[in-house]
């Protein structure tokens, strides 16, 4: 403890010795709470995802499957045994150009077959960001829906996993989310994790799937073995409450309903808890009615504070509940700063952040 004190100050170190932040040797920040259906084949988040691509796969003979290692199994093994499978002429890797992957992926995509595109990890599709916000986004508009590049579906490994510092931890959603054209969808655990890529690869617009990739091995579920999609645009109320609304996104729902437990067992706070699911288009309609229910709203997220998503939602809930607040909007984010690698603990959104956020907002 006393090089922590050393490197980072008395104050920060009398916060780890109260237990208001979250310790420095504590790799995870969250609990998983699993989603039930009730049936189904116990499979962890990179499973139920190599699940929905071989039954993509076997449905579309034109579907396509790449990226940088892809053929064999990828870096986080989503693709395993599948180019066994189907042959490498269907599943295979691309050299390590992202925006050659966006590029072909647009092309294939164009010529009517079925594009499945990884980028290998979120901090490296900005090369691809042109190909996708200026070409993918806009191919059906600018031709008058003569022609488009739907069936394109990219999957994006995102998020905090621990030890990935300023080049593997990174959340870029909110740069997408400004894109009309594009649909941006960030899954829970495996069951939504194949359930939305099922169905953006059915969906006739380019789809962006960042699939937390701290989930891979982490969140595990009875995932129903057949084909089924899930709703995109669709937000999923997974605790219902009347004090505060908290509304997060991909890993962080996890810690939004830890939070909502303690509130309610320490404080007798009751929480509605909300995963956003879908950031574009995002359900204005379920979070606008939970707002004028709860009277007040924190939106949590792992992308840096100034710009992320939540600034959106803030924007609009404040303009369309505005009467019915009973506080200003909070925003619980990661820092304006790049993603630390050894200070990652004190930049996450963590339960402890949020609970404080909450003790504002019901005594505002």
């Amino acid at each position: 403890m006393n090089i922590v004190s050393a490197q980072l100050g008395n104050s920060l170190y009398n916060c780890v010795r109260s237990n208001l932040i979250w310790p420095l040797w504590t790799r995870s920040h969250f609990t998983y709470y699993p989603t039930s259906l009730g049936t189904g084949k116990r499979m962890n988040m990179f499973n139920a995802i190599n699940n929905a691509m071989d039954l993509a796969l076997d449905e579309d003979k034109s579907a396509l499957l790449f990226g940088e290692d892809v053929g064999f199994g990828g870096v986080f093994r989503c693709s395993v045994n599948l180019r066994d499978k189907y042959g490498s002429q269907r599943v295979f890797n691309t050299p390590l150009c992202e925006q050659g992957i966006a590029g072909f992926a647009i092309g294939v995509a164009n010529t009517g077959a079925t594009a499945i595109a990884e980028i290998q990890f979120a901090d490296y599709i900005f090369p691809s960001f042109d190909q996708i916000v200026n070409e993918a986004a806009k191919y059906r508009y600018r031709s008058g829906g003569l022609f488009d590049c739907g069936s394109l579906t990219f999957r994006v490994p995102c998020g905090a996993v621990g030890h990935g510092a300023l080049y593997h931890s990174q959340s870029p959603e909110a740069y997408f989310a400004h894109t009309p054209g594009l649909r941006v969808v960030i899954p829970r655990g495996p069951i939504k994790a194949k359930g939305l890529i099922l169905a953006c690869i059915r969906d006739p617009n380019p789809c962006i799937v960042f699939e937390p990739k701290t989930l891979y091995r982490a969140a595990v579920e009875e995932v129903p073995t057949e084909y089924y999609t899930s709703q995109l645009g669709k937000a999923d109320i997974l605790r219902h409450g009347k004090d505060v609304t908290l509304i997060g996104w991909g890993t962080q729902v996890h810690v939004l309903l830890e939070v909502a437990e303690t509130a309610k067992s320490k404080f007798n706070i009751d929480c509605e808890v909300i995963d956003l699911v879908s950031i574009l288009p995002w359900d204005t309609i379920a979070i606008c009615a939970s707002a004028k229910k709860t009277g007040r709203v924190i939106i949590a997220h792992e992308a840096p504070l100034t710009q992320g998503f939540g600034s959106e939602l803030a924007s609009y809930i404040q303009e369309k509940c505005f009467l019915h607040l009973e506080a200003p909007v909070k925003r619980v984010a990661g820092w304006d700063t790049p993603f630390p690698h050894v200070f990652e603990p004190f930049y996450m959104p963590d339960k402890h952040r949020c609970l404080s956020a909450i003790n504002d907002i019901v005594n505002f």
